[in-house]
């Protein structure tokens, strides 16, 4: 299988020299996204696995947005889209990319379940496959989930992908078609008299190029800040956990959900895939700021004193966290380009998985502009 262009066009009639700031997921996707499209990139990115991609979830919440309409409703939807032709296609090519599709959104309360049978209509009216599943139905999936569950939307569209496979996907097939990267840190932004830009890095002479993206979440803010640019970044602190089922326990048997299950914000993911196929992950981001608070944690593992049985009796394997950058005062994503050659690809809070597709298609968009 050949690999799909960046948007539904040709590759560009004039190919352009772009420096992408930033490895993580989008930056890596966008790289990936240019070159199929004919430009010339190179990648700056000292590979710290330390960033927020490393530590997102990867789950994708496109079709139950609670918005029908808009630039957010937009973006997801093109992602999705996007998303569906990439990830055959990296995989044609010998990138294994674990998708697990399908998402059970669960409503608690009386409010909670309005609104899941509202957006349900909203969906079906578009013809999406979205459907309610009734608490009868709930109430036999094994193990238990959390509760009480009045009522849940399921989206089969909808599910997770493994951020970490993705970034190694998109790094590997874009060194393939001629990505040039340099693994060190940009310490200054310059603009050129002539157009263009030039990066100062810490470990060599600067690098200069038509473009210049920059996708390096809350680094990028102080990249900006010696140009007069303005676009504050709030850190928002995401933990996570790897739990295992206990063998012996009766009320745990293998998971058999349809996919992801997102209670009250917090993200249940089966990984049948995992050693021993009874692991899964358990995260949300939660706080502001960029230490962790240790009760904040504990809450979260017990789903804040309403987990099931089962589930307090699995062992936690491993705990992680990461900072998600969350614009102020503006709409997330940061989807701008504030001075000639320049763009902003980042602030994406909590989906920097699902929209990075519709993201490096929007980059490929504005350097493709007659």
């Amino acid at each position: 299988m050949s690999a799909p262009t960046a948007t539904d066009h040709p590759l560009a009639s004039t190919p352009r020299t772009v420096l992408v700031l930033g490895g993580g997921l989008l930056g890596s996707c966008t790289a990936w996204a240019l070159l199929q499209r004919g430009h010339r990139v190179r990648l700056i990115d000292p590979d710290h696995a330390d960033g927020g991609s490393w530590a997102a979830l990867g789950v994708l919440m496109a079709q139950v947005f609670h918005r029908t309409s808009g630039r957010a409703w937009r973006l997801r939807q093109r992602s999705l889209e996007l998303w569906r032709r990439w990830i055959p296609a990296l995989e044609a090519r010998g990138h294994h990319l674990p998708w697990r599709s399908g998402l059970l959104l669960l409503a608690d309360d009386a409010d909670a379940e309005q609104r899941l049978r509202r957006l349900a209509l909203d969906r079906q009216a578009l013809q999406l496959p979205v459907s309610l599943w009734e608490p009868e139905r709930l109430a036999a999936l094994a193990p238990a989930l959390p509760g009480p569950a009045r009522l849940a939307l399921h989206s089969p569209a909808d599910g997770q992908l493994d951020p970490g496979a993705a970034i190694a996907a998109f790094r590997s097939d874009a060194l393939r078609v001629g990505l040039e990267w340099i693994r060190d840190r940009a310490v200054a932004l310059e603009p050129l008299a002539a157009g263009g830009w030039r990066v100062r890095r810490m470990g060599g002479d600067p690098l200069e190029a038509e473009w210049l993206v920059l996708a390096a979440g809350l680094e990028g803010q102080r990249l900006l800040d010696p140009l007069g640019l303005a676009f504050p970044l709030e850190p928002v602190l995401g933990q996570a956990l790897e739990l295992e089922l206990a063998a012996d326990d009766p009320a745990a048997p293998a998971l058999g959900w349809p996919g992801v299950v997102n209670w009250q914000g917090i993200n249940l993911i089966p990984r049948p895939d995992l050693p021993g196929g009874r692991r899964l992950w358990l995260g949300a981001t939660l706080e502001p700021g960029a230490c962790s608070d240790p009760d904040r944690l504990a809450a979260l593992a017990c789903l804040h004193g309403q987990a099931p049985p089962w589930l307090r009796r699995a062992q936690i394997l491993r705990q992680w966290q990461g900072l998600r950058p969350r614009p102020l005062g503006r709409p997330a994503p940061l989807l701008e380009q504030p001075l000639p050659g320049l763009l902003l690809a980042g602030g994406h809070y909590r989906n920097g998985v699902l929209l990075a597709p519709a993201t490096a298609a929007w980059v490929c968009e504005q350097l493709e502009r007659p």
